[in-house]
């Protein structure tokens, strides 16, 4: 299948690992031109290298950005025009808010957990709008949580915000149609990177048990038997966000080996 992405450009955030560096490998992989960020310039550096490696695409550039900084998403939306004439394809990530219940967080916890989780999203489609807006074409992927199908207990900040992304998808989904810009939300469930790590450690130590033990007891619920790897999840939101997906927007996915029970 053609996905129709070569020399598309595309703009991934908090991509300099896991989900983000994933998908902005496969995407190289398919021959687009991929703008890679993050907050870290020294990371940035080191998965701009590698994913030009392992795809052969010379086309990765990077800008540092922190999600949480208006001016900072300006400028990395700003860069992908200069390098590429326009943007394509957005992809939308950021990093998980921490881990708690209701009364373990402040005004200032829940805060800063809309301005990383909700508000981020927000602003860089804004940013993105008139590129695609003006090409009558663009995708959108806001990458959020098994969450938005069914909560997952001691985040409730993630619970909460990711719901939210789902609202934005979906109204942005009757207003972008016209102009032929399709968005989708899309959830990982367990998949094997660096947060799902700090995760299963985290509950390893308030159990009193290791990490590993705490991994086998969530494989048993997965019905394929074991967590996701990053480049399984990337190659499905590669395919949302490429030229074969021309009619489904709108809608919220998971990509978590059967884990989620709800409808």
């Amino acid at each position: 299948m053609d996905l129709h992405l070569k020399d598309k450009s595309v703009i991934v955030l908090a991509s300099s690992k896991g989900l983000g560096k994933a998908i902005s490998t496969e995407f190289a992989k398919e021959g687009a031109k991929v703008l890679i960020s993050s907050r870290s310039e020294a990371e940035l550096e080191k998965a701009k290298a590698e994913i030009k490696e392992v795809s052969g695409n010379p086309n990765v550039e990077y800008q540092v950005c922190d999600v949480t900084n208006k001016t900072q998403i300006e400028q990395l939306v700003q860069k992908a025009v200069e390098l590429h004439g326009t943007v394509d394809v957005l992809i939308n990530n950021a990093g998980g808010p921490p881990a708690g219940t209701f009364d373990d967080f402040s005004d200032e916890d829940w805060q800063q957990a809309f301005e990383l989780n909700l508000l981020s999203f927000t602003r860089t489609i804004r940013e993105v709008l008139p590129s695609m807006k003006e090409q009558k074409s663009g995708k959108i992927l806001n990458i959020a949580s098994s969450s938005i199908k069914q909560t997952l207990d001691n985040l409730i900040l993630s619970n909460t915000f990711r719901a939210g992304i789902v609202g934005l998808s979906k109204s942005l989904s009757q207003e972008l149609a016209p102009d032929n810009i399709l968005i989708n939300t899309v959830g990982p469930g367990r998949i094997a990177t660096d947060r799902v790590a700090s995760l299963d450690q985290k509950r390893a130590d308030q159990a009193g048990i290791s990490a590993e033990e705490v991994r086998e007891k969530a494989e048993q619920n997965i019905p394929i038997g074991r967590y996701g790897e990053p480049e399984e999840f990337a190659k499905a939101v590669v395919f949302l966000a490429s030229g074969a997906n021309t009619y489904l927007t709108g809608q919220s996915l998971v990509i978590d080996g059967g884990l989620v029970k709800a409808l």
